[in-house]
């Protein structure tokens, strides 16, 4: 067992990394759709050992120590006052969140303390300097983290229009009523006497094999050139090649990667089927990501298996069904897994109805009973030709094969 400090080690004074940049990507626009890339520089990483925390009960009137965390590593990421919104931070903090688990450092999950997020927000007029800074600590969750620094955006920049004065404090989140709320004044508190830790080695890093001392073996060294070969494919490379390879839009690559395992599912789903991946992207993030959303299960629980979802794609392309079936099928085999498309399509009936006889009845049925339509599509107006297809359709249960249908009213409305 690791020996408990006692208190907290920290790189403060020399830390591990300085002066890097992330990149971080974020939905724009007026209407959300279009990539914007931003980068915020990153000013230290520092490393840092969990001493366990308090927990005061104000009910009781007593303070519990908790030293479950005590003794664990922690890595302290600090950046430099380069975002102006909460929505920018969020996408920062996600992105990182998702190098993180590419690297498998850790999983990042906020609500069980994998990572957390303190946010220093302070407001100034264009031009002049930064104002007096307020923290918010311990907050755990992005979505939070979006709400609370709008909120203490907003709430400093009123203070201000009042003539009032910005206190440097520490604050809180409260996720109920969407406010901070003030913990402790930082005035006088800045001295936390760091002291030298005689029992840490130091830590030295190498650009590559060729600067190492001689004498020095390899695998004792951090080297960061082995470290860079070694890198799985981080976020923003795999979002490129999604758009790069399957011709989708960038919002859609956020959305695959933003859900663990998503990426594989489509994947998987494309080397079963022949269609166009952007005809089977709607499917994968509306469809099946909409329903595990709808239930709270992630991608590895999907009832629908990625062989699944091709075998169904791959009869609506086949022209064995149409796609209001297809969608109709899918929701079947949501709620009963195991069931395969082709059987719930014999079972209930679901093919398309491709029989010439039986459709120029129900086309005439229909032709006959809106004379003001078919008298404006002879007038020129072809748009009133899909009002009388859906018509047929709704007869038909959604069964009719649309290519036939079409060649059927063209004729029987010139």
């Amino acid at each position: 067992m690791d020996r408990l400090a006692g208190y907290q080690i920290t790189q403060q004074r020399q830390p591990v990394a300085v002066d890097g940049v992330l990149t971080y990507s974020l939905i724009g626009g007026k209407k959300k759709s279009g990539v914007i890339r931003k980068t915020v520089a990153i000013k230290q990483i520092q490393l840092e050992q969990d001493s366990g925390k308090s927990l005061h009960d104000d009910i009781r009137s007593q303070t519990l120590i908790d030293l479950n965390r005590a003794g664990v590593g922690l890595m302290e990421l600090v950046m430099e006052p380069d975002m102006s919104c909460g929505e920018e931070a969020a996408a920062a903090v996600r992105e990182l969140q998702l190098i993180l688990q590419a690297l498998g450092t850790c999983q990042g999950n906020m609500s069980e303390g994998q990572l957390r997020v303190d946010a220093n927000v302070s407001v100034h007029k264009p031009g002049e300097p930064l104002g007096i800074r307020a923290e918010v600590k311990n907050i755990n969750s992005v979505r939070y983290l979006a709400k609370a620094i709008d909120y203490e955006i907003q709430r400093q920049i009123d203070i201000l229009q009042k003539g009032g004065t910005v206190q440097n404090e520490t604050r809180a989140y409260d996720s109920k009523t969407g406010e901070t709320i003030p913990m402790r004044d930082k005035e006088g508190l800045q001295d936390y006497r760091f002291m030298p830790e005689p029992n840490l080695p130091p830590l030295i890093v190498y650009e590559d094999n060729a600067s190492l001392p001689t004498g020095i073996d390899a695998c004792q060294a951090v080297v960061v050139q082995k470290i860079r070969e070694g890198l799985p494919e981080l976020p923003s490379v795999k979002r490129d090649r999604l758009v790069q390879t399957y011709g989708i839009l960038p919002e859609h690559s956020f959305t695959l990667v933003n859900e663990d395992g998503l990426v594989e599912f489509f994947e998987a789903v494309l080397k079963a089927t022949k269609r166009e991946p952007r005809k089977v992207i709607g499917w994968v993030t509306n469809e099946v990501l909409g329903h595990l959303k709808q239930q709270d299960m992630s991608v590895s629980q999907s009832p629908i298996s990625p062989s699944a979802l091709a075998e169904l794609l791959e009869l609506q392309e086949k022209g064995r069904i149409s796609s209001s079936v297809a969608k109709q099928v899918f929701q079947e085999m949501w709620r009963s897994p195991g069931r395969t498309a082709p059987q719930i399509i014999q079972e209930q009936d679901l093919g398309l109805v491709s029989d010439a006889a039986q459709l120029h009845s129900i086309c005439q049925k229909v032709v006959d009973s809106h004379p003001d339509e078919v008298l404006a599509i002879k007038n020129g107006n072809k748009k009133v030709l899909n009002k009388l297809m859906g018509l047929v359709q709704k007869e038909t249960k959604g069964r009719a094969d649309p290519v036939l249908l079409r060649e059927i009213l063209q004729k029987k409305t010139s």
